[in-house]
């Protein structure tokens, strides 16, 4: 669980930091990230969720509707905008919120995978998943491995994955991810780095074997270990210059090849994002379609250092 500000040992961010999309606090021309067409497609199908975590990124919860459920025909429009402009899309990823909250998340999976694409789920794997235990099991059956199913676990243990999901939130999630081992889904699992990786992947690795659960907890996808994200925390800004220093590429940032789609509260029609991890802020919203989307992301926001440059972290696969 991310500990407050007024407790954790690190420092503020600085004021005015992140606010120039051209320039840094220190005047120097800020890193930006090209698009090279759209390989991933994030899917928000709505910011409700059945729990509420101490530090969700994009503050789900029972009552948190900013982002309200995209319908299956509105999703549907993306993906075939997108193979009209014969973009390189080979997977769509579908993000909440929990996405099966939305009634209509098996319809959309099954457009996505009839069309060839892989599909990954990002869930928590408790009582919204296990309602669509038949329309999974048929989806399963019909695209096999293409359909990747991301179970939330924060750490090995139910204390602290407790103590950021609630209490009894690990051995329903545990639970659920049993349920999809059992009946043989392709399952990754999302935790977080903030526990030291070695210690992580040894302890999931003793976790995954006690419940005959197949996954190579040595996979940085299979078992992906991200990096903590509190924007209000300092982190230093991305410059042109970092990619030399850092030895890293824009290419490989997630916004170089990825969007994602959200229905905002009140709005008539869906929007585009750069990025999975910015829903809120304006500058990241790029328009109302992937054409107007399809141009350079400022790197303008503490997540884009923290969780993406110097993190090195990617919401795909």
């Amino acid at each position: 669980m991310t500990p407050p500000l007024d407790n954790a040992p690190f420092a503020p961010l600085a004021p005015g930091k992140f606010h120039d999309p051209k320039t840094t606090l220190r005047g120097e021309r800020r890193a930006a990230v090209a698009f090279g067409g759209l390989s991933t497609l994030w899917v928000n199908t709505g910011t409700l969720c059945n729990i509420t975590c101490a530090g969700c990124y994009i503050e789900s919860s029972p009552k948190n509707d900013a982002l309200v459920y995209i319908g299956a025909d509105e999703v549907r429009g993306f993906l075939e905008e997108a193979a009209a402009r014969g973009e390189p899309l080979t997977e769509v990823g579908f993000t909440g919120g929990e996405p099966f909250m939305n009634r209509d998340l098996p319809a959309m999976l099954e457009d996505v995978l009839g069309r060839g694409l892989n599909a990954l789920v990002l869930t928590n794997a408790m009582k919204p998943m296990r309602h669509h235990e038949d329309a999974l099991l048929a989806l399963q059956a019909r695209h096999g491995a293409r359909l990747t199913m991301r179970l939330s676990l924060d750490h090995f243990t139910a204390d602290l994955h407790d103590a950021e999901r609630g209490p009894g939130s690990f051995a329903i999630a545990l639970d659920g991810l049993r349920w999809l081992a059992g009946h043989g889904f392709r399952i990754h699992v999302a935790g977080r780095a903030a526990f030291g990786d070695a210690q992580a992947r040894e302890g999931f690795r003793a976790l995954f074997a006690e419940h005959a659960i197949p996954i190579d907890t040595d996979d940085p996808v299979a078992l992906m270990l991200f990096p903590e994200m509190d924007a209000r925390i300092d982190v230093p800004e991305i410059t042109e210059a970092c990619w030399g220093i850092l030895g890293t590429s824009p290419d490989s940032m997630m916004c170089s090849g990825a969007r994602m789609v959200v229905k905002r509260r009140g709005a008539a029609r869906p929007a585009v994002l750069a990025c999975t991890l910015i829903a809120y802020d304006a500058r990241f919203e790029l328009g109302a379609t992937l054409a107007e989307a399809a141009r350079p992301v400022p790197l303008n926001h503490p997540h884009c250092a923290k969780f993406c440059v110097l993190g090195g972290a990617s919401c795909s696969r």
